[in-house]
């Protein structure tokens, strides 16, 4: 197994970052670890950490709407791969992680053993699913690939910028947080819209929010 050097946990739950950052020392000895728990502070852990070898990702972390991390890693980052490690045991869901270039899928309550591969098959190169994923009949979601291909295509202050609207935060506010200019704002809302292709805030907001694990009605929305 080649051994990485530089794994980042991402994680809103203290106790369960630690029980990871224990697990993955008895897999990789000589590792080093980088933390992370909101998607914000992931953007400047990774931004600061472009040679790691691995993000073991939690999806619903305070920022990100279901694949919305995952989605910016990928676009901006191809080159480090991801695990999702998620509460969520729905084959379903874990075959959307892969559609979303997740390169593995770890349920938190997996034992040591499943980590332990998964790891090393992504590693490797190789992408890791547990058998209930591989065993389930899955059909990719075009409307949401295509919304997740929209999204990649914003630089990260204005993926920034919508997390920040989807929170609910009024340019003022969004201006004070980043330390810029409120006109600043307007021009990267203006691009947001553009790129994904919604004339409205809420339309916007929505388009982000519907990446919370199939919302079709809400992806339905974002192509009026």
């Amino acid at each position: 197994m080649q051994l990485a050097q530089k794994i980042i946990i991402a994680d809103d739950h203290p106790l369960f970052r630690t029980a990871m950052q224990q697990a993955v020392k008895q897999l990789v000895p000589d590792v080093t670890i980088e933390q992370a728990e909101s998607l914000p502070e992931l953007q400047q852990v990774v931004e600061q950490h472009k040679d790691a070898d691995l993000i073991l990702l939690d999806l619903q972390m305070p920022g990100a709407h279901g694949y919305s991390g995952l989605v910016f890693l990928r676009s901006h980052y191809p080159e480090i791969p991801v695990i999702v490690v998620s509460a969520c045991e729905d084959p379903a869901i874990m075959c959307q992680a892969i559609d979303h270039e997740a390169s593995g899928y770890i349920s938190k309550s997996s034992p040591l053993e499943h980590i332990a591969k998964a790891i090393e098959m992504v590693l490797q190169g190789d992408i890791y699913l547990p058998d209930a994923a591989r065993r389930h009949q899955h059909q990719p979601n075009q409307n949401a690939l295509d919304l997740a291909e929209r999204l990649a295509s914003l630089t990260p202050q204005q993926f920034r910028v919508l997390t920040m609207m989807s929170e609910g935060m009024l340019n003022k506010q969004i201006a004070y947080d980043l330390d810029v200019s409120e006109a600043t704002i307007k021009a990267h809302v203006t691009a947001i819209f553009r790129k994904l292709g919604v004339r409205t805030r809420t339309q916007a907001v929505i388009s982000v929010q519907s990446l919370d694990f199939e919302k079709p009605d809400a992806l339905m929305a974002t192509q009026v």
